[in-house]
């Protein structure tokens, strides 16, 4: 073979491989695109078909539901224990998710509550309020799994200086070892009920932002088809490069 028959052939090579690589990205960013259109639907079926008949709080401990969603309401002893989660995105904001602890009555395990959204400032001061201790607590939500962890570096929590936990990510072994609990906690968390009833017992703490929103800090199904379309569009184009190249070398 002649060294202009090799260079194509090296050319078209490297050319199958970007190509293949691109379409491995695109059909990785089609996958993820479906598994959160899966997760929406989850939710939006469990808030549209159970707020009139609860599920009890004992489901978050069913290590078979924990990627799945489910409204409940139940009764639980607050621990007093504040955990507040870095980090954490709202209308384009950066802030932290307040989580308390709860011990609910019809559970084997504890359970986190998110009890809402606050913004931080620049000095990065974490909100004044915390979770109160109460021995009799009303709750109502979104039984949900954690938000995702993304990278995993670093110790996933710290104490801080006023007793209060922050937390990088919910590793709940790492936390219920931290708070030196003897049991587990529950796999998936509890998203209070944004709703806010006049005499509520669910509206216990000073008023973060609270919401429903699943997907807040990750990217949503319609970014996951915009980038398919980029990594497609990137294998279309190092194969019509090479097509390109080839035609521009043949001798005249």
């Amino acid at each position: 073979m002649s060294a202009r028959g090799w260079r194509l052939l090296g050319g078209w090579g490297l050319a199958l491989l970007l190509a293949l690589a691109f379409a491995a990205l695109g059909r990785w960013q089609l996958a993820r695109m479906h598994e959160k259109e899966r997760l929406l639907a989850a939710a939006a079926q469990a808030l549209a078909t159970a707020r009139d008949q609860p599920q009890p709080l004992l489901l978050a401990s069913d290590p078979a539901r924990a990627q799945t969603y489910d409204w409940a309401a139940g009764r639980g002893v607050l621990a007093g224990v504040t955990l507040w989660l870095d980090n954490q995105q709202r209308d384009g904001r950066v802030g932290v998710r307040m989580y308390c602890l709860l011990y609910p009555q019809d559970g084997a395990q504890a359970l986190l509550v998110d009890a809402g959204w606050w913004p931080l400032g620049g000095d990065r001061a974490l909100p004044a309020p915390g979770c109160p201790r109460v021995a009799d607590q009303a709750v109502r939500g979104l039984l949900a799994p954690p938000p995702a962890e993304g990278l995993v570096h670093g110790a996933p929590l710290a104490r801080q200086a006023d007793g209060r936990w922050l937390a990088v990510r919910l590793d709940l072994p790492a936390i219920a070892a931290a708070l030196g609990l003897h049991t587990r906690i529950a796999p998936r968390v509890l998203r209070l009920d944004p709703v806010h009833r006049p005499g509520d017992a669910g509206v216990m703490l000073a008023p973060g932002q609270r919401d429903l929103d699943i997907l807040a800090n990750t990217l949503t199904p319609e970014r996951h088809l915009g980038y398919a379309v980029q990594w497609f569009g990137l294998a279309l184009a190092a194969l019509v490069t090479a097509a390109v190249l080839t035609f521009r070398s043949r001798p005249r």
